[in-house]
């Protein structure tokens, strides 16, 4: 499995002592790796597509949260997209995971809420500094001929960033067919005032599918952006949406932390997609997905990757439109 973002050939840039805001370096850094800036694109997950559809709660939602996203029926907007700041990236690059899935739930009098996922249950870092870490280290080392390299110091020194980066990344056969997660833990606060901490879970409901690693390497550089429109064609697919809860003594505010699956998960409701959006292209430039665009019944925890989400799409989205 290819390093992250390693076989792209960027020159390093390291600011040491820059005076910028950590998050306004992630973004530079971001762009830097992927050849940018690219006009009117993210700075990372470039490359996506637009569906649409609706979300249906399950009984057992209330018993988690009186969020009306959840307990209530809403229309949504769906965005998928492959990693790094690259527009045409090949979807089945291994720089192109994880895959991101952004969802909108459209509420009454133009409001709304967003959740917003990737396809694997891991993440690098811990805080947006180390993240900044990682991300300098890939920099510095593209054209570095030192033994080790930048980035392989790095990754010795963080386990964490080792296991996120070595983790075999499957290719799926579609974006209906890929589980997505929520890396980051949210609290959540039913109407008896009963709250929990929790990660969401994204699910396809006829099973999750995935390309063989021979044939991964065959299929088209867009076939995943080609594949969702024609499966559209023949009808609408669903996810499970569910959030897995933490127990006493497990870590919340750290997206490094991996909870046991002995967890227990809690479904929140359907999320079905039934239309592809052509004006996906234009949509998607002018919106901008964020994780702490909440409703009451969901809280953020104090997880630093969380807080520091928002801040750095703000910079990313100022620039796509500029």
């Amino acid at each position: 499995m290819a390093l992250l973002f390693s076989t792209l050939g960027i020159s390093a840039a390291w600011a040491e002592g820059s005076t910028k805001p950590v998050t306004e370096q992630l973004v530079d850094t971001l762009t830097q790796l992927s050849g940018g800036p690219h006009p009117g694109f993210r700075s990372n997950h470039a490359k996506g597509i637009v569906v649409e559809g609706h979300f249906t709660p399950a009984a057992s939602a209330a018993e988690i949260t009186k969020a009306e996203i959840f307990t209530q029926s809403h229309p949504v907007v769906v965005r998928y997209s492959n990693a790094t700041g690259v527009p045409n990236i090949a979807d089945n690059d291994g720089n192109a995971f994880p895959k991101g899935m952004a969802i909108r739930f459209q509420l009454p009098e133009d409001a709304s809420a967003d959740l917003v996922t990737i396809s694997v249950n891991d993440f690098p870092a811990a805080t947006p500094e180390e993240f900044l870490g990682l991300l300098q280290a890939v920099a510095a080392s593209s054209n570095s001929q030192a033994k080790p390299k930048p980035v392989e110091t790095f990754l010795s020194q963080h386990p964490a960033a080792l296991r996120f980066v070595t983790t075999p990344k499957l290719l799926p056969e579609s974006f209906a067919t890929q589980p997505f997660f929520g890396v980051n833990a949210f609290k959540f606060t039913n109407a008896q005032g009963q709250s929990r901490y929790g990660r969401y879970r994204i699910e396809p409901v006829d099973g999750s599918k995935f390309v063989s690693a021979d044939s991964a390497k065959a299929v088209d550089g867009d076939y995943l952006m080609h594949e969702l429109p024609q499966r559209l064609q023949q009808g609408a697919y669903r996810y499970r949406i569910s959030v897995q809860l933490a127990e006493a003594g497990d870590e919340v505010n750290n997206a490094t932390v991996i909870w046991p699956e002995s967890r227990q998960v809690v479904e929140l409701g359907t999320l079905t997609i039934d239309k592809f959006r052509t004006d996906g292209a234009a949509f998607e430039k002018t919106v901008m997905f964020s994780p702490l665009n909440l409703v009451e019944g969901i809280e953020a925890s104090n997880d630093p990757i969380l807080l520091a989400r928002p801040a750095a799409y703000s910079v990313s989205f100022s620039r796509r439109l500029q």
